[in-house]
């Protein structure tokens, strides 16, 4: 049965391309020749009516592989439902695949008209389908299939794309080169992919749907899992006997000399998500600050992060926002002593460029202190030494990468943010959207994950960093949705998170 994806109502597990081809591969061995590649046509056929359910004139783009067979099997079911279909078919007939070469003896046998790679339907299409390059593709797309790809993305009818938009790499959600479909439409055949999810995979892939083939995936382990954490539910239910005490304390290091803003936005934050006290230090001397207009609730507090050991044992600690450089001073105390520590921004500036920092970081975990990281792709490229390219060529081996260096917890942002943890299948985020790419709205995620996070019970602290990371991850893109109009400001953000 082909299901949507998003909203997500359950999690999804993810597999990249050889644990795709090992499930294809178990389940394919006890059944006839070609079953799947039938199984797949018709459900392309079907997903295609019922998003156009009155398109008269069907263009079949297909490939050179058994991503074009699929689309052939597609062929032949739309023109018995009487709907006119032109096939491009690219690539040497006598080349393709066993069971593509069987789609194609029916498909002819059928009467679909098939033209060669140099043919364009005759007339404008209602509905394409892309079924040029499936999961194997790893080079960027070349000649006629470029063209066609280009052709695909200038119509102005629904595109559907086959498994995934041609183009896009499968595992790490990122364009192969200049040609990549643009669809309105993809339908996963047998597994979801991780690259439809993160990277640029949701520009590409329009709505996503699975349709699994009746094949069980299960016995395979997923590369990554589609987060499915219910947004905004307590973490608890709160007692009547229980007190202000009882849901933690949140401390927030940051907001140098004119970024005051950015400390207090993750204390607001963290006080909406449920802590009980939240403290501040803002590390510009000259502000002066004694309270905040806006939530006189927070607490001002001077050189908090020399606070008594047990103090800061006690405390969720969000060090970094807007903290420029002089975060420097406290994150020495801060790493060596805080239970439960966020790291963002300024943070992890500093600790990329300064060995004594990063060593006292990878310390943390064999003392039994959880942190988490919550770099966004050019801090996570500062922490790996390597380009922002090349964090975002890989999103979840960067993630993974920068989890195994620091041993913590790893929240990568961006588009499919990837929170990553050592012994955890890594999660791709489901939520959110562009709205979010405002400034503050990181800010606020790290606020938010600390509030929540001051409120879980003291123990396990690393597995329970994890699960909340994901949770706070899932709720603050949930906050962002249905996407407004334009950007979406932080504090407005933090109204939209509390309510």
């Amino acid at each position: 049965m082909t299901q949507p994806i998003l909203p997500i109502r359950h999690e999804w597990a993810l597999f990249d391309t050889a644990g795709t081809r090992r499930i294809e591969q178990r389940a394919a061995a006890p059944l006839p020749a070609h079953t799947l590649m039938r199984r797949a046509g018709e459900a392309v056929a079907r997903l295609a009516l019922a998003i156009a359910p009155h398109a008269q004139r069907v263009w079949v783009a297909a490939g050179p592989g058994n991503n074009g067979g699929d689309g052939l099997e597609a062929a032949i079911h739309l023109l018995g439902w009487g709907k006119a279909v032109e096939i491009t078919l690219h690539g040497d007939p006598a080349a393709l695949p066993a069971d593509a070469q069987t789609s194609l003896a029916r498909a002819q046998a059928a009467g679909v008209r098939i033209g060669s790679a140099s043919v364009v339907p005759n007339e404008p299409p209602q509905l394409a389908i892309d079924a040029l390059l499936g999961v194997g593709a790893s080079r960027a797309p070349q000649g006629a299939i470029a063209a066609c790809i280009r052709q695909l993305n200038a119509l102005a009818c629904p595109v559907v794309a086959v498994d995934l938009p041609s183009g896009l790499h499968a595992g790490t959600g990122q364009p192969l080169g200049d040609a990549c479909v643009i669809a309105t439409h993809t339908l996963a055949l047998l597994t979801l992919k991780p690259g439809l999810f993160t990277g640029a995979g949701r520009d590409h892939t329009g709505r996503v749907w699975l349709e699994t083939l009746g094949v069980d995936a299960s016995g395979e382990l997923p590369q990554a899992r589609l987060s499915a954490v219910t947004p905004n539910t307590p973490l608890g239910t709160r007692r009547h006997a229980q007190h202000k005490g009882s849901f933690g304390d949140v401390a927030v290091v940051g907001g140098a000399r004119g970024m005051s803003g950015a400390a207090l936005l993750a204390a607001r934050a963290a006080h909406a998500a449920g802590a009980g006290r939240v403290y501040v230090e803002l590390l510009d001397p000259a502000s002066g600050a004694a309270f905040d207009p806006t939530r006189p609730e927070l607490m001002f507090r001077p050189g908090w992060s020399h606070s008594a050991r047990d103090v800061l044992a006690r405390a969720t600690v969000v060090c970094g926002c807007g903290g420029d450089d002089a975060v420097r001073a406290p994150l020495p105390r801060l790493l060596s002593g805080a239970a439960r520590l966020v790291l963002d921004a300024d943070a992890l500036n500093v600790i990329a460029g300064d060995t004594s920092l990063a060593t006292l970081l990878r310390a943390r975990a064999p003392r039994g202190l959880a942190t988490v990281l919550t770099p966004h792709p050019l801090e996570a490229a500062r922490l790996l030494a390597c380009s922002t390219s090349e964090v975002q060529a890989d999103r979840l081996r960067s993630a993974r990468e920068l989890a195994d260096r620091f041993d913590c917890v790893v929240v990568l942002k961006g588009s499919g943010s990837v929170i990553a943890a050592n012994g955890q299948v890594p999660r791709i985020n489901s939520t959110g959207n562009a709205a979010l790419a405002t400034a503050g709205t990181g800010d606020v995620l790290a606020g938010w994950l600390a509030g929540r996070w001051a409120q879980s019970p003291i123990g396990h602290e690393a597995a329970a960093a994890f699960e909340v990371a994901c949770r706070a991850v899932a709720e603050h893109g949930a906050a962002a949705e249905p996407q407004p109009s334009g950007p979406l400001r932080a504090a407005d953000l933090i109204e939209r998170l509390y309510r």
